[in-house]
């Protein structure tokens, strides 16, 4: 996708302590880590299986996460159809100047190499159509949508062939 150089690697403690310490304006406040959990949010994300992986830039300062798999899912969705599961978050201070296109774009392509899916999906508060627009110009498509058990925040679930 010929992204600008960005390198992926595993979070460590502090990496993903630091995470829990972004802050996003309303309305992405939901996208806030709860830092009140902060043992066991930490843990969670240092479990292998979870594939959480810092996204660096050239001077080596992480810009993002990203997440493949079952924890990029969000309670309440539908994701029987075989796909690779993609979430994660570009850095607060960084939002709104074209980041997250470049990003997710190099994620994926980080993605297909490692984990060979047959599609990619994503999960975005429907709210939330700067993300939205950002996939959709990734070649993503709505498939459904749903409301989240607990907070009754609707969500679109967006997919991708590869």
């Amino acid at each position: 996708m010929n992204q600008p150089p960005f390198t992926f690697r595993a979070l460590t403690r502090a990496d993903a302590k630091m995470l829990l310490s972004w802050r996003y304006p309303a309305p992405y406040e939901i996208y806030n880590l709860d830092e009140r959990a902060s043992a066991g949010v930490v843990d969670s994300m240092l479990r292998p299986e979870h594939h959480y992986l810092a996204v660096l830039n050239e001077a080596e300062e992480i810009v993002a996460f990203r997440c493949f798999g079952k924890d990029a899912q969000v309670m309440g969705g539908d994701y029987t159809r075989d796909a690779l599961d993609m979430g994660g978050g570009l850095r607060p201070d960084l939002t709104g100047r074209g980041l997250g296109r470049l990003v997710i774009g190099a994620a994926m392509d980080f993605a297909i190499e490692k984990f060979r899916p047959v599609r990619f999906r994503t999960t975005v508060a429907s709210f939330n159509g700067r993300a939205r627009r950002v996939c959709e110009s990734l070649g993503y498509h709505a498939e459904s949508e749903f409301v989240r058990p607990g907070d009754q925040v609707r969500f679109i679930v967006l997919s991708r062939e590869i």
